[in-house]
C-alpha cells in the first residue's frame, strides 16, 4: 500500500470540510427577507450582492416590493420572515395586531421638499395656497409631511392651506417641470436628479431639519424571533457589514447602487451629462446609513406615532418601546463582526 503524502491528506481534508459546509448550508432553511425598493434600503442589496448573508451561514431569499403596505401584507400572510421597511408601517400594523419588532436602523435622512426652479416657492411659508405633490395618504412620508414638516415647521394645515396631490414619486419631477404642481415632497434619488438637472431647487432638507432622523428599519415578525433567533442575529451582523461597506467604500458602493436602481445619466440645461454614480454622490448629501438605534431615533419614531394618531391613521396610542427591541442589536454586537 502506497503511503499518503501530507499534501494529499491536506487536500482531502480541505475538500471534505468544504463539502460538509456546503451540505450544511444546503440544509439551512431559507430566510425570506422583504425590502422596499428604495436607495435608502441599499444595505439589503449590498448584504446580498457582497455575500455578507452567506458569510454568516445564511441562505437568504431577498424579495423586492414597491412600498411598505405591500410588505406588511406579505409579512402578515406568512410569506416573509424579516423586512427592510419604513418604521411607520411597522407600528401601524402593530396597532392592528401584527406584533413585529424593529431591531435595527437602516438609514437616516432621504426626504426633501423641492420646488420648481423658476417657481414662486422658496420657503415653506410660500406653500400657502399652492399645489404640491405628496405620496399616498396615511403612508409614512405623508405623516412626516403633514405633521413634522407642514404643521410644525411651516405652521400650515395640509388640508386647508395647501393642496396636496397624491402621485407616485417617480412622476413628481415631471409634474414640477410641467408646472402641474409648485412643489413636491420627494426622496432620493429623485431629489438629486431634479436638482442636478436644474429643474428644481431645494426648499427643505428633512435631514437638516430633523438631524439624522431614522427612516427605514430592519424588523422581524414574532415567529422568526421565537423560532430562528440565531439567524436573526446573523442577519443583523450581515446588515452591519453592509453599512460598513457603504460608508468605507463609497465609490464602489455608489456604482453598485447606481446600477441596481437603474439610475440614468442626468442631462443638464446646458447640455452637460452627469453620470449615475454622481447622482448617488449628490444623494449622500441628504442620506446616510447606520445600523444603531439611538435614543434620538426612538424619540423620532414616537413623534411619528403621535402624529399618525393625531391624523387619524393610528387607531390607538403606542409607545416606541413597545415596537423597538434594542436587545437584538446588543446581541449582534457581542459576537464576531
Amino acid at each position: 500500500m502506497r503511503p499518503v503524502s501530507l499534501t494529499s491528506l491536506l487536500r482531502f481534508t480541505v475538500a471534505a470540510t468544504a463539502f460538509v459546509l456546503q451540505a450544511a448550508h444546503a440544509d439551512t432553511p431559507t430566510l425570506r427577507i422583504g425590502w422596499v425598493y428604495a436607495m435608502a434600503n441599499a444595505p439589503a442589496l449590498i448584504a446580498d450582492k457582497k455575500g455578507y448573508f452567506a458569510e454568516e451561514g445564511l441562505k437568504v431569499e431577498l424579495k423586492q416590493f414597491g412600498d411598505g403596505p405591500v410588505v406588511q401584507q406579505a409579512l402578515s400572510a406568512g410569506e416573509l420572515d424579516m423586512a427592510y421597511i419604513g418604521a411607520a408601517p411597522v407600528f401601524q400594523w402593530y396597532a392592528r395586531g401584527l406584533q413585529s419588532r424593529i431591531l435595527a436602523k437602516v438609514n437616516y435622512g432621504q426626504a426633501a421638499l423641492v420646488a420648481g426652479a423658476a417657481g414662486p416657492v422658496r420657503a415653506l411659508a410660500d406653500l400657502r395656497g399652492k399645489k404640491m405633490a405628496g405620496v399616498a395618504r396615511g403612508s409614512g412620508m405623508d405623516v412626516l409631511l403633514r405633521g413634522a414638516v407642514l404643521r410644525d415647521l411651516g405652521r400650515l394645515d395640509a388640508d386647508r392651506d395647501v393642496q396636496v396631490v397624491n402621485m407616485p414619486v417617480g412622476n413628481m419631477n415631471a409634474a414640477l417641470e410641467r408646472n402641474v404642481v409648485d412643489a413636491a415632497f420627494s426622496w432620493e434619488p429623485f431629489v438629486s436628479e431634479a436638482i442636478l438637472r436644474g429643474s428644481a431647487r431645494l426648499v427643505l432638507d428633512a435631514n437638516q431639519a430633523f438631524q439624522r432622523y431614522p427612516w427605514y428599519v430592519l424588523m422581524a415578525v414574532p415567529r422568526t424571533l421565537a423560532g430562528r433567533p440565531d439567524d436573526v442575529v446573523k442577519v443583523l451582523r450581515a446588515h452591519r457589514k453592509a453599512i460598513r461597506f457603504l460608508n468605507e467604500h463609497t465609490d464602489e458602493a455608489d456604482r453598485i447602487i447606481a446600477d441596481a436602481f437603474a439610475i440614468a445619466p442626468v442631462k443638464t440645461a446646458n447640455g452637460k451629462t452627469i453620470e449615475p454614480a454622481a447622482v448617488v454622490r449628490e444623494a449622500r448629501k441628504r442620506l446616510g446609513w447606520s445600523d444603531q438605534l439611538e435614543p434620538s431615533d426612538l424619540k423620532f419614531i414616537q413623534r411619528l406615532m403621535d402624529d399618525s394618531q393625531a391624523l387619524g391613521y393610528l387607531g390607538r396610542p403606542l409607545k416606541a418601546s413597545q415596537v423597538v427591541d434594542l436587545s437584538w442589536q446588543q446581541r449582534a454586537a457581542q459576537g464576531p463582526r
